[in-house]
């Protein structure tokens, strides 16, 4: 049995493919785009030589465009600001006064917990929105 290039082509797509399941490395999902395009190169019947080109352009081509989109969109908050590690970001409190320091006591879960002010201007009373979760003290803005 003698297979086309392009089966060859296919075969190493789903190898990628199969490769980015187990590793959750998207940018091998791109080299294998790069593969499919190989592989319609060879349905063209052009050379292997231009088929490898075509692979190796559209694979690079789409991994390049991937890291570049990845660094320019916003990062990932730190741990202790990420509502999807901590479900008590973004919560209400309400702070009833502040000492000189920034800092204050509010009830919060059926406990007295801690709070210190990072938002912009001056820390005064009111209702608050928990930015941070700092070990075992809320780090608050104004809602």
């Amino acid at each position: 049995m003698d297979w086309s290039a392009s089966t060859w082509w296919w075969i190493a797509a789903g190898v990628l493919v199969a490769g980015e399941l187990a590793t959750g490395t998207f940018y091998v999902l791109m080299l294998a785009i790069g593969c499919v395009f190989g592989a319609l190169a060879g349905y063209a019947q052009i050379s292997f030589f231009a088929q490898v080109a075509v692979a190796v352009v559209v694979g690079g081509a789409a991994v390049l465009t991937w890291d570049r989109k990845r660094k320019r969109g916003p990062g990932h908050p730190k741990p202790a600001a990420n509502r999807d590690i901590n479900l008590d970001i973004g919560e209400h409190v309400q702070v009833d006064g502040w000492n000189a320091d920034g800092t204050a006591r509010v009830p919060y879960r059926g406990s007295s917990w801690n709070v210190r002010y990072i938002g912009d201007g001056a820390a005064v009373p009111g209702p608050h929105v928990i930015a941070e979760v700092r070990h075992n003290e809320l780090a608050l803005r104004r809602a």
